[in-house]
C-alpha cells in the first residue's frame, strides 16, 4: 500500500521537484498539489491524504494559518512542514500547534522520504541540524516562563508603562507614587528579568504577552 501525499506550495518547479522524487521511491503517491492556503483547506475537507507537505509562505493562508485550521476541524492528516526557514521561531510556533514534522528545503531527498515514512507510521520527525537550535529555545523559553512567574503586579505594570515609552516621572503621575518608588520597581524589575536597558526590558514584555506596542 503506497502512502498518499499532498503537497502544498506555491512554488510550481518545487511542486514538481518533489513529486518526481518522491514517486519515483514507488511507496509514495502524490495524490492533490496546491498552490495556496485555502485550496489547500478545500481540498482536505475532499481527500485526505496519509501525509501533507506544507509549505510556510503561500498567499491567501500561509502554512501555519493551515495548519491552525486542520487542528480546529481534527482532520486526521500528519502534517510536515516543508520551507526555507530554519529559523527557530517557526519550529517552534508549529510544533506547538502539534506539528508531526518540520524539515527546511534543503534537505536530502533521501532525508525527505524517511520523514514522510515515519509520520505514516505514527511517529514524528524533526531534521536533526534543527534539534540542538530548538532544545535551546526551549530552555529560554522555560527561563522566561521562571522570570515572569517571580513579577509581581506592580512590575508587570511597570513592564507595560515602559513599553508605552513612559518615563519614571510618567509613571509616577499615573500610578500617583513618588518618582523614587518608580526608580527602584523598575531597578527590582531589570534584575528579575536580567536586562540592562528599557528597550530590552520592552522586548521581554512583548515577547512574552506582558504588553503589546502601541
Amino acid at each position: 500500500m503506497s502512502i498518499k501525499v499532498m503537497l502544498a506550495d506555491d512554488h510550481i518547479l518545487c511542486r514538481e521537484g518533489i513529486r518526481q522524487l518522491l514517486e519515483y521511491d514507488g511507496s509514495i503517491e502524490v495524490i492533490c498539489e496546491v498552490s495556496d492556503g485555502e485550496a489547500c483547506l478545500n481540498e482536505l475537507s475532499i481527500i485526505m491524504p496519509d501525509v501533507l507537505l506544507l509549505d510556510i509562505n503561500m498567499p491567501k493562508k500561509n502554512g501555519i494559518d493551515v495548519l491552525i485550521e486542520i487542528r480546529k476541524r481534527k482532520y486526521p492528516v500528519k502534517v510536515l512542514m516543508l520551507t526555507v526557514h530554519n529559523e527557530v521561531d517557526y519550529l517552534l510556533k508549529a510544533v506547538d500547534l502539534g506539528v508531526e514534522g518540520y524539515m527546511v528545503k534543503d534537505s536530502e531527498s533521501v532525508e525527505l522520504k524517511k520523514a514522510i515514512k515515519s509520520l505514516f507510521r505514527g511517529g514524528k520527525y524533526i531534521q536533526p541540524s534543527l534539534v540542538p537550535l530548538m532544545n535551546n529555545r526551549l530552555l529560554i523559553r522555560t527561563l522566561d516562563k521562571e522570570k515572569v512567574a517571580s513579577l509581581t503586579k506592580r512590575e508587570k505594570e511597570m513592564l507595560i508603562y515602559i513599553t508605552k515609552g513612559m518615563f519614571n516621572k510618567e509613571i509616577a503621575i499615573e500610578l500617583n507614587i513618588s518618582e523614587r518608588t518608580v526608580k527602584n520597581h523598575i531597578s527590582n524589575l531589570f534584575k528579575k528579568i536580567d536586562v540592562n536597558d528599557r528597550t530590552q526590558a520592552a522586548v521581554f514584555a512583548i515577547k512574552n504577552d506582558l504588553a503589546k506596542l502601541y
